[in-house]
């Protein structure tokens, strides 16, 4: 499955929806407006970036052997739960209609505050949001479908009235999948719901095998992160990736200043907590794509791909003063406990070229730590070659 946005001459609605029904993600018609169209190319890239996330995830785990699944059946027919919010009743309804005919269960609310506790609880396929809306900022309404946890990776569908409204621009950079003009074609309706419903389920797919299949055998059992063993395997998949693709990769090689010292003073279990909280820290300071490791120890790993060695170096400080500041709980009960105070060393590496190897490229992230650590630690260091 592969995203893809078709520009053509052609403009008529029938022909909109025979290239979305023939797989394109989006097809657009000659002349070209740059509002729409930069914006949704840069959001079919993020698409992109992710899915190829999850694949490769997937496909690491296929040859641990661990994933034993059949092949994604493109032509499936797949039917959805969908979220209409719409203060245009009669527009809601006809959508309604519309989607109960090609067997989806769609459900419109006009109201946002009981459309955000509908989503939180009902479990939807796709959301459809109108940005006309006369008591509400439909653009709002989406930010908080996507910084909410239950909706986050839920595909929103926005109606515009106009191609040249700047708020099409803006929902499609902030992370809307996909959009509708008014007055709106019943078969577009259809193909662009069909659209999104299949990268819905294909994600979710991924997520799901990644998940059940890896967690046990690749997970760390104290923090949760990847372990070693799948961070070897997985770099070397991402490693050939950047190099067929001439694209950024970049590593942080991360470790915890005096931990031994913890372990001496408080005892192992709370040593343990410590690492638990540590690896959190992490968790929150990186992105979706980003792979955080524990590499043994109080040693972890973060794989970065798509960035240079400047962005990730600023990650890393991200993450060095997220440790320098944050009070970890020794976990005693007490809630007059003294919190523990610490400090990280981070290495910085990048792919330098096509004779580059997981082995190397962990060796030059281990001298740049071993260099923080020599300068002083509590520090960032780069690798200089």
């Amino acid at each position: 499955l592969r995203a893809s946005s078709h520009i053509t001459a052609l403009d008529q609605p029938s022909d909109r929806v025979e290239g979305l029904l023939a797989g394109a993600d989006d097809f657009i018609s000659k002349p070209i407006k740059n509002n729409p169209l930069f914006p949704r190319v840069r959001s079919l890239i993020r698409l992109k970036m992710m899915t190829d996330e999850l694949r490769a995830r997937e496909v690491t785990g296929k040859n641990l052997g661990l994933i034993d699944q059949p092949e994604w059946d493109e032509g499936k027919q797949l039917f959805g739960r969908i979220l209409i919010v719409d203060d245009q009743t009669r527009s809601s309804a006809r959508i309604c209609s519309i989607l109960s005919e090609a067997g989806h269960s769609p459900k419109a609310e006009s109201d946002c505050a009981q459309a955000l506790r509908l989503a939180k609880e009902g479990d939807f396929d796709l959301m459809i949001i109108s940005l006309t809306m006369r008591n509400y900022d439909g653009l709002r309404l989406c930010s908080q479908f996507r910084t909410m946890d239950e909706t986050r990776t839920v595909p929103l569908l926005i109606i515009v009235e106009d191609t040249e409204d700047s708020r099409l621009a803006r929902g499609l950079d902030m992370g809307v999948n996909d959009y509708l003009v008014r007055p709106i074609e019943n078969n577009e309706l259809i193909a662009r719901v069909r659209t999104q419903l299949r990268w819905r389920s294909y994600e979710e797919r991924l997520r799901q095998n990644l998940h059940l299949s890896l967690q046990m055998a690749v997970t760390d059992g104290l923090t949760g992160l990847y372990n070693r063993r799948y961070m070897e395997t997985h770099l070397q998949i991402l490693m050939d990736r950047a190099k067929r693709d001439n694209r950024p990769l970049s590593l942080l090689m991360i470790d915890i200043d005096y931990f031994k010292n913890i372990n001496d003073m408080y005892g192992h279990d709370v040593g343990d907590k410590i690492l638990q909280q540590f690896a959190q820290g992490i968790s929150r300071n990186i992105r979706g794509i980003d792979l955080a490791c524990r590499f043994g120890g109080e040693e972890f790993v973060v794989i970065m791909p798509e960035t240079d060695m400047a962005i990730a170096s600023l990650v890393a400080e991200r993450i060095r003063q997220f440790t320098e500041t944050h009070a970890f709980d020794a976990g005693s009960g007490s809630s007059e406990a003294t919190p523990i105070a610490m400090t990280a060393s981070i290495g910085v590496t990048s792919l330098i070229g096509g004779d580059d190897t997981p082995a190397l490229m962990l060796k030059r992230a281990d001298m740049a730590l071993y260099r923080a650590k020599s300068d002083g630690r509590n520090r960032v260091s780069e690798d200089v070659g």
